[in-house]
């Protein structure tokens, strides 16, 4: 064999090895994006969890407020029927938005406010919040580097081939309410 064979099939076992590597990258992150959106999805059953207790807790207080407890629990379930990142994220801002209701009512309820178990369950449903927030964070920056990789050349030839397409990050609306500041008065 002459020296120009040799160069050419190192060259094509240096191609072949590139695309292996590719291909097992977007694999890797691929996996990564499933796994951190299923890290959301047990954020939300606990939140799906604390829901109902929030509810029972309060309707001893509030029994008149029938529609802000229909509303909460509509929305639960919707949120809980939800599949894929957009559809989750949607049904999870109208979640967050009728437990907003749900607290503001709360505030007319002095009796309420200083029950311990309800207290309880708010802290909890904070705490679950903002592990939400951290698991949201972790998915969207996966989401950000697979479709980085997806988008690159020459990685993006190696997506194309074997159908990776990009992914939706998991946002809230602009127009949501829990974007907006929170408003504490005393």
């Amino acid at each position: 064999m002459t020296l120009t064979s040799w160069i050419l099939i190192g060259a094509a076992g240096l191609i072949v090895l590139w695309i292996i590597y590719a291909f097992n990258r977007l694999v890797t992150l691929r996996a990564r994006i499933d796994e951190a959106f299923s890290d959301i999805e047990v954020q939300l059953k606990r939140r799906y969890d604390l829901i109902p207790n929030v509810v029972e807790t309060v309707k001893g207080y509030m029994g008149h407020e029938r529609s802000v407890f229909e509303n909460v629990t509509q929305a639960r379930s919707a949120a809980m029927g939800a599949h894929d990142p957009n559809e989750k994220a949607a049904k999870e801002n109208a979640l967050t938005n009728t437990l907003k209701t749900l607290f503001a009512v709360s505030e007319n309820y002095p009796e309420l406010k200083a029950n311990a178990n309800f207290l309880d369950l708010q802290r909890e449903l904070a705490d679950t919040e903002n592990k939400i927030q951290s698991a949201r964070r972790f998915y969207n920056g996966n989401v950000r580097d697979f479709n980085i990789t997806v988008d690159s050349f020459p990685s993006n030839l190696i997506a194309g081939m074997f159908s990776f397409k990009k992914r939706e990050f998991f946002d809230l609306d602009d127009s949501s309410p829990a974007q907006e500041p929170v408003k504490v008065s005393f």
